[in-house]
């Protein structure tokens, strides 16, 4: 399929082409104001667009009213089987909603909900996870199949197509990378509406990081996903560092690319030091600049050449490259050296395009 069906969650546009949004959720017990705006403001600085917070009673649904007011980015309110939840955090201003339609009762209920989010002008995200799918449809396929998530979606698609509204987001998601791929794979052949990729229960960082980067990465190549959550067991704030990473390294947001070697027995300089330095001073600098630090001249020289700004390691030295061309030689503390190289440049190419 083509594009897909745009919405919108308060500022941030998902789908029809709009750039990838990374949203994350809080862990913080939501009625407690202070605290869950606390992080709400820690997962947006470090890159969150849309941040879930869960409403499981009346006090939550109260509390959004508040977060709202004050949160730098959209809210998304997570909930389930109680439909009047649902229109109170709508009422009190939540930007988006995550629910399953067939979990909160009566037709009567999918309709009160769906108008309470026509007139308010709320997207519903319907959440579809392997390890909560219906007994039926377990039965059907004998278990956890990505036919059967895309299923149980569909299901809940109608009950809220049935009531008029179609400003809707599906996942599909599970902590198996391959079932999560073929869900979403066969999901996007099947509709429009607009995706919320992810991985569930990833695990720690690390593994999680990978298995979350592997199933949202493959998808991302291939055209398929308009926003996304990395999923991890963690402080919330590394799962939109860890977004960031993804969309950087598939070209997808501006950022530093970083190139580093992973080092032989020619290495004569401290790669990993220098290249841990570069990489934490220069994380959250959103300029479309590639910076290479090499160990030797077997291939320093050609990374160097494909580098805004690169470090080739010789005994004890280093030979400072920008644009790929040989600029001077650096001694003495190489990873502070390097830089301070790289601020200038940076500093250089910021006051050019001002």
């Amino acid at each position: 399929m083509g594009a897909s069906k745009q919405v919108r969650a308060g500022s941030v546009l998902i789908g029809g082409g709009s750039p990838i949004s990374i949203q994350s959720m809080t862990n913080t017990d939501t009625r407690d104001v202070p605290a869950t705006l606390d992080q709400i403001k820690r997962l947006a600085a470090a890159g969150c667009d849309l941040v879930r917070i869960s409403v499981y009673d009346r006090a939550c649904a109260g509390a959004v009213r508040r977060l709202v007011d004050q949160s730098p980015v959209p809210l998304v309110a997570d909930i389930h089987f109680d439909h009047t939840l649902a229109i109170a955090a709508m009422e009190n201003g939540i930007h988006k909603m995550r629910i399953n339609p067939g979990n909160i009762g009566s037709a009567d209920n999918v309709r009160r909900v769906a108008d309470c989010a026509k007139a308010h002008r709320v997207p519903i995200r319907i959440g579809v996870n392997s390890g909560s799918l219906e007994k039926d449809i377990l039965q059907k396929y004998g278990g956890v199949t990505a036919q059967g998530m895309v299923e149980s979606a569909l299901g809940h698609i109608r009950l809220l197509e049935q009531a008029h509204f179609d400003d809707i987001v599906i996942s599909l998601k599970a902590s198996s990378v391959p079932l999560t791929v073929q869900a979403y794979r066969l999901m996007h052949d099947t509709c429009d509406y607009p995706l919320h990729l992810g991985v569930t229960e990833a695990g720690l960082p690390g593994q999680g990081t990978i298995k979350s980067a592997i199933g949202i990465g493959s998808l991302l190549l291939d055209g398929i996903g308009d926003t996304i959550r990395v999923s991890l067991t963690s402080d919330p704030v590394d799962e939109p560092r860890a977004a960031l990473d993804i969309l950087r390294a598939l070209g997808l947001r501006k950022g530093i690319h970083f190139v580093s070697c992973p080092t032989c027995g020619r290495t004569q300089i401290n790669v990993m030091e220098i290249a841990g330095r570069v990489q934490r001073e220069f994380a959250d600098a959103d300029m479309p600049v590639t910076v290479a630090v090499m160990g030797c001249v077997v291939n320093g020289p050609g990374e160097a050449r494909d580098a805004d700004i690169a470090l080739c390691g010789g005994k004890d030295c280093g030979a400072l490259y920008i644009k790929g061309q040989f600029v001077r030689k650096l001694t003495g503390d190489l990873a502070e050296e390097f830089v301070q190289a790289v601020r200038e440049y940076l500093a250089a190419l910021s006051e050019n395009r001002a």
